[in-house]
């Protein structure tokens, strides 16, 4: 006769089972099946050494944890056909072996159409003596029964959210409103997601007039800006639309706050970086009128607001051309007294402004490179050698330029057309 560790179709684990259990004088023809992995044998050998039936498991159909389940039955002398089924995972075995432990009508879900959560919402209802006919359905999941459960057991009206069309957590709004005793028909609406019930719930809890709000057009994070707005009692009519985003509104509070004239910048034609400027501007007293312009971009009313701040005439700048680095070159000429009128060009970029504006603070004739037709690199050779700009032409690449004036700079002649040759040669090697 060949032992188990002789027979080939067994693993190495198979067979250190099928050995422990000829150790221990057990009938190992209940498991030494190549069918069953050694965790399914261990089950049905603990079986075994606990004198149980084991047949109503030794099914390679189940897997080792539901084995255990149905043996855990068997030891606590539990009606395991309830049960001992494949159609029924692990989980789902151990909610109904706990509920046959504790003497409660399983019948009542032991049925695989409920999950396991599902299944211990039920028992646990059970448990409780709740009326589980208001949640037992699988139309609703674990975490829904959950929700209807708490209620139950609180005593609520479960009605009013006991619906599948809610899921779990606008269950939960609803829910803890009603714990609250708030008139929840406000936001028991599904077309209202959880956390727009949830600024609804506050508002009624606040004791403010959530009906200015209670609308599915508005977000969450909208909602909380009008709520915010009821609660410091203010005129909240200045921005209930939806057409304002939350951080629009938030704008339009701060200044209704600050009691600036907010009609200056209510308006959905505004993004909130520009009502921001705008509003500042108000708060300082500002004639904000001068960019007070969904043409600018909130960069540009800085300059322009930075510019009114300082007391400048901001109409030299005050263009939508300008973009918000030229519009800065120009302030900074204005404050220092420049005449700005030699850089304030659309034509020129930034960079060439910055340059011009420097040749003007060292009191330079900038006008032989103020010229859009130099770049900036071009323009800065220029006016470090403004004192012989024989090399101040286009034509000239920055490099030779840079090679003219340090020529310069040493005393050299480089006026002559086959030294600049020269110069340019030297710069393409």
């Amino acid at each position: 006769m060949k032992t188990a560790r002789e027979d080939i179709q067994f693993n190495e684990l198979q067979i250190e089972q099928i050995q422990e259990g000829q150790e221990k004088g057990l009938d190992v023809s209940k498991y030494a099946d190549p069918k069953f992995n050694k965790w399914q044998m261990e089950q049905i050998r603990y079986g075994l050494e606990e004198d149980l039936d084991v047949s109503k498991y030794a099914n390679p159909k189940f897997d080792n944890l539901q084995m255990r389940q149905i043996r855990q039955g068997l030891m606590d002398r539990l009606d395991v056909s309830m049960y001992a089924d494949p159609k029924f995972d692990w989980k789902q075995m151990h909610e109904i072996r706990y509920g046959l432990d504790t003497g409660l009508d399983i019948s009542k879900y032991a049925d695989p159409k409920f999950d396991s959560w599902q299944m211990e919402q039920i028992r646990k209802g059970l448990k409780e003596g709740l009326d589980v006919s208001k949640y037992t359905d699988p139309k609703f999941d674990g975490e829904q029964m959950w929700e209807i459960r708490q209620g139950l057991e609180k005593g609520l009206d479960i009605s009013m959210y006991a619906d599948p069309k809610f899921d779990h957590l606008q269950m939960r709004q609803i829910r803890q409103g009603l714990d609250t005793g708030l008139d929840v028909s406000k936001y028991a609406n599904p077309e209202f997601e959880h956390l727009q019930m949830y600024q609804i719930r506050e508002g009624l809890e606040d004791g403010v007039d959530v009906s200015k709000y209670a609308d599915p057009k508005f977000n969450e994070w909208q909602m909380e800006q009008i709520r915010y707005g009821l609660e410091e009692d203010l005129d909240v009519s200045k921005y209930v639309n939806p057409k304002f985003d939350n951080l629009q509104m938030s704008q339009i509070i701060q200044g209704l706050e600050a009691g600036v004239d907010i009609s200056q910048y209510a308006d959905p034609k505004f993004n909130d970086d520009q009502m921001l400027e705008i509003r500042q501007g108000l708060e300082k007293g500002l004639d904000v009128s001068k960019y007070a312009n969904p043409e600018f971009d909130h960069l540009q009313m800085r300059q322009i607001r930075q510019g009114l701040d300082t007391g400048l005439d901001v109409s030299k700048y005050a263009n939508p051309e300008f973009e918000h680095l030229q519009m800065y070159q120009i302030r900074e000429g204005l404050e220092k007294g420049l005449d700005i009128s030699q850089y304030a060009d659309p034509k020129f970029n930034a960079a060439q402004m910055h340059e011009i504006r420097f040749g003007l603070e060292e009191d330079l004739d900038v006008s032989k490179y103020a010229n859009p037709k130099f770049n900036r690199e071009q323009m800065r050779e220029i006016r470090y050698g403004l004192e012989d700009a024989k090399y101040a032409d286009p034509k000239f690449h920055y490099s030779q330029m840079q090679e003219n004036r340090l020529g310069l700079e040493k005393g050299l002649d480089v006026s002559t057309e086959k030294k600049q040759n020269n110069i340019k040669k030297m710069m393409m090697r």
